[in-house]
């Protein structure tokens, strides 16, 4: 918001609002009800439907006034308007009314009825009676995919899909065909949609025209659905969320806003990938093997737990294993069961050493960490050895519009304001800022970029070190390089040194510490330049880390897997504790059989079968994220927590209730979660700020908790109405403010706390707008999360040395790892819509290497990772540069990549 605010008036009321605004958004921060199709705060505003109408005046003295749509009319100061004209009733009223002409009114058996945007808007329009009598029009509906279900006859022609789709998330194939009443708004053939973020569609369009498919499977409707505040646990981008659940069962995800992380939008992993809550292999039952032919023996909680407390009594050496799936309690309670000595991550010693070198590069400074709010506002980004459209969806899409940044900024120069977006995109054409790429191969993101560059790990190290070099020359200078690469470095050296907010991208997508270094260096350079010109410039860094709470284990601590190996190996400990973890994710299959064959006890505590939890000797069922309160730590370092939904069935628990059970050390018991998250900060200095939470468990408004379901829910009763039909109590919730029920207090909760965005008149997510301080800012309350990590003043990390040029070797191959994001990730892979999107493994090598070899495209190749051998089909990929082979990350046998080269020969068979 600027400084210097305009005074307005709205039906005989004044208000101070921001003169950057247009009318409509300053109406909707005010609290007024006017109603709008076309327009959305993410999107801007294009003038489309109509449906905005006010009246202006041109002065106090000025009675008669004009029709103006006020979501393309400036907040000037002075300004006169009413919402409430007659005339301008009247013309909104004709408006949706023409617009619904052949809508089919099929709200009884629409997806979106109860949370319809049309909805609202005709009722807040008065619109109650339909005077049209002809032949309505019709199309064919199209099959866009397992995720995204298509109802065109329900359109009312606003355009936001479209815009939102190719024009904000840069998709391609999703377009408005025809003119004038006979548009069609989808693809040029059936097909699945192309776009990671296509589910987003479900929520921009403001009717039933695109709506969820696999909620359809299990269709509820919406007041059903019992909600609460969560976090995505699918990457590491920390993306709110809003799952839904009915009879016990997770029905859906939707984006929940947080304005500085994900705000409007989700990728359809985030969104899709939540199948793995009710999957065939999900752990319901504590199991006890009876021998290794026999199938394993369900218990119940007593003799699970004594189960438990037998095996560590009986244990010669305890040692626990943690997870980066599994939130911060969880990690913890482990620790504090087994000693911190004795905890280990449960990483591989190279993913361990990459993901402190990122953590520790993100506290050295002096760039500030960027949330994706801020990546946004960015001017000039250098996305080094990350393809971050599968490693960290969100991101991507904020690279995109960082790209707009500064040819945006040229057109608002020139008198366009930032909301006009028509305007904006008619003068900006396909200009696009100074957005760099270096990745082994291409992305989805390249059309984006003014410039992309393709190399080796180790030789976009070595352009990250050249540009740091070209920043400030204090920095180590890169030997050997050619006219053309220095040419390159120089040029992006420049577009950041002239930004006024530049920004560098990482992490962990190239698995290589010397391409976070180089990143390192030019945030370092670009920070070292700003304090000897005294600027207030710096820079702004952004780095990726494979799993939602990677940086929340990283900070607790603990020794990288390989020692946890040793420590069973060398008779230092004989028992082990396993939390959210299948070690054949982590580590080659024959050093993992070895460690698991070396120790007497195993105990594995998950919510999904896996091999590692066939190999133990107590399973206990743990409570997945839709069903357990736990705080997760995000790339930027911000801790967030996610509440449970519903209560778990049978004897399914968080993972610390189970280790909390087993503790017997004379410590205090933990009863809930204040409980678990108090003990951490009073141990751990990282995690010190948590002791303040905002919302404890006892936070009240008036005595009372606030519902997780909205006050028309029907049939709550009913659930267990073969059991008893006496009504049940609802289960009691110790570990937050919430309520499972409809019950609770009355009024509008802290936005933090809100299980749903639902105001009276806004049942639809656009009632979202009442719950923030203004529209498309903070939430009211502010948003969820303590950043943990606070970057130092000063130089940042130690200047480091370039990497020197690799040697080529015959026969050998360069591998690099390729994310999916539709596969790559354990859980989400498990989910029906996320499976059927998926790829099988294969091996991609580029044509020319192929040939050398012999190989067709889909020919059967035999790659030599190590003491490993795999046999893979061939795809040819035009972008990967010789001598270089790609391996897709986490598909079936190549979850993981323990080696940076591999030979390949051409399959016998």
């Amino acid at each position: 918001m600027t400084n210097r605010m305009a005074t307005i008036t709205i039906d005989g009321r004044r208000h101070q609002v921001d003169p950057s605004k247009n009318l409509l958004e300053a109406a909707l921060s005010l609290g007024y009800d006017l109603p709008y199709f076309c327009w959305h705060p993410a999107l801007g505003s294009v003038g489309a439907c109509r449906q905005c109408a006010v009246k202006q005046f041109r002065d106090e003295q000025d009675k008669r006034g004009r029709l103006v749509m006020a979501c393309m009319t400036p907040v000037t100061e002075g300004a006169i308007a009413s919402i409430s004209d007659p005339e301008a009733r009247e013309l909104r009223a004709s408006v949706i009314e023409w617009l619904m002409v052949n809508h089919p009114h099929d709200c009884p058996v629409c997806d979106e009825g109860g949370e319809c945007h049309l909805q609202d808007m005709t009722v807040m329009t008065g619109h109650a009676a339909r005077r049209y009598r002809f032949r309505k029009r019709t199309y064919r509906n199209q099959d866009l995919g397992p995720l995204i279900n298509h109802e065109m006859n329900r359109c009312i022609q606003c355009y936001r899909c479209v815009r939102y789709y190719a024009d904000y998330a840069g998709g391609h194939d999703l377009q408005a065909f025809g003119a004038h009443d006979h548009v069609y708004f989808g693809r040029h053939r059936d097909g699945v949609l192309e776009s990671e973020f296509a589910g987003n569609l479900v929520e921009i369009c403001p009717t039933g025209v695109f709506t969820d498919r696999t909620l359809k499977s299990h269709y509820t409707r919406k007041w059903d659905l019992q909600t609460a505040p969560s976090v995505c646990v699918h990457c590491a981008v920390g993306c709110n969320t809003t799952p839904g659940e009915r009879y016990g069962e997770l029905r859906r995800i939707r984006n929940r806003y947080h304005a500085d992380i994900n705000r409007y939008f989700l990728c359809d992993r985030g969104r899709y990938g939540y199948g793995f809550v009710t999957h065939e292999r999900r752990l319901r039952h504590a199991l006890l093997p009876q021998g290794p032919q026999q199938k394993a023996r369900a218990i119940d909680r007593s003799e699970a737990e004594s189960s438990l407390r037998e095996i560590l009594d009986q244990a010669q050496g305890l040692i626990g294993i943690g997870s980066p799936r599994a939130t911060l309690e969880g990690n913890f309670a482990l620790r504090s069961l087994v000693g911190a000595p004795n905890f280990y991550r449960g990483v591989a010693e190279r993913d361990a050493t990459l993901t402190d070198g990122i953590v520790g590069a993100l506290g050295a400074g002096p760039a500030r960490i960027a949330s994706l709010r801020d990546v946004e506002a960015c001017d000039a980004a250098l996305v080094l050895g990350e393809d971050v459209t599968n490693t960290a969806p969100l991101l991507a899409l904020a690279l995109r519009q960082s790209a707009q940044r500064r040819p945006r900024e040229e057109a608002q120069r020139a008198g366009i304001p930032s909301w006009h977006d028509a305007a904006l995109r008619d003068a900006v054409q396909d200009q696009t800022g100074p957005l760099y790429i270096a990745c082994p191969h291409s992305t989805k993101l390249d059309d984006a970029a003014r410039r992309v560059w393709r190399g080796t790990p180790e030789e976009i190290a070595r352009l990250g070190h050249a540009v740091a070099n070209a920043i400030d020359r204090e920095a180590p200078a890169v030997s050997g390089r050619t006219k053309e690469d220095e040419e390159l470095a120089e040029e992006i050296a420049q577009a950041l040194v002239h930004a006024e907010r530049p920004l560098v991208v990482s992490g962990y997508g190239c698995s290589s510490t010397e391409v976070v270094r180089a990143a390192a260096a030019v945030a370092s350079a670009l920070g070292r330049r700003a304090e000897r010109a005294a600027s207030e410039r710096g820079a702004w860094i952004h780095l990726t880390v494979p799993e939602c709470n990677s940086v929340g284990l990283a900070l607790l601590g603990g020794a990288p897997l390989e020692h946890a190996f040793a420590a069973v190996a060398e008779h230092r400990a004989d028992t082990v504790v396993i939390i959210e973890n299948d070690l054949y994710r982590r580590a080659p299959a024959a050093e993992v059989d070895r460690f698991l064959d070396a120790a007497r006890r195993v105990v594995v505590v998950d919510s999904i079968a896996h091999e590692t939890a066939a190999r133990a000797h107590l399973v206990l069922p743990a409570a997945p994220f839709a069903e357990a309160d736990g705080t997760l730590v995000n790339d930027e370092g911000r801790a967030q927590r996610a509440y449970r939904v519903y209560p778990s069935e049978g004897d399914v628990r968080e993972s610390w209730r189970w280790l909390t059970s087993a503790r017997d050390d004379g410590r205090p018991h933990w009863g809930s979660h204040d409980d678990v998250i108090r003990a951490l900060a009073e141990e751990h200095e990282s995690f010190r700020s948590l002791g303040n939470t905002p919302f404890p468990t006892g936070f009240r408004i008036a005595g009372a908790k606030f519902p997780r379901a909205l006050h028309r829910q029907s049939g709550r009763t009913a659930v267990h109405a073969h059991l008893n039909v006496h009504e049940q109590k609802p289960p009691d919730d110790r570990d937050s403010p919430l309520s499972f029920s409809m019950e609770g207090y009355d009024g509008q909760p802290p936005a933090a706390l809100a299980a749903e965005f639902w105001s009276p008149g806004w049942n639809s997510i656009q009632a979202l707008n009442r719950f923030q301080e203004e529209v498309g800012g903070q939430l009211l309350q502010g948003d969820p999360g303590v950043r943990l990590i606070k970057p130092a003043t000063g130089e940042g990390l130690p200047p480091s040395t370039p990497p020197e040029p690799v040697p080529e070797n015959p026969g050998e191959w360069r591998v690099v790892p390729l994310h999916h994001v539709f596969g790559s990730e354990e859980l989400s892979a498990l989910s029906p819509g996320v499976a059927a999107l998926s790829p099988a493994p294969y091996v991609a090598l580029g044509a020319a290497d192929a040939q050398g070899l012999g190989i067709a495209e889909g020919g059967e190749v035999e790659v030599t990772l190590g003491d490993r051998a795999l046999r893979l089909p061939a795809r040819f990929r035009t972008d990967l540069v010789p001598g270089v082979i790609g391996l897709p990350l986490g598909l079936r046998g190549l979850e993981v990549l323990d080696a940076d080269r591999a030979t390949l020969r051409r399959s016998a068979t």
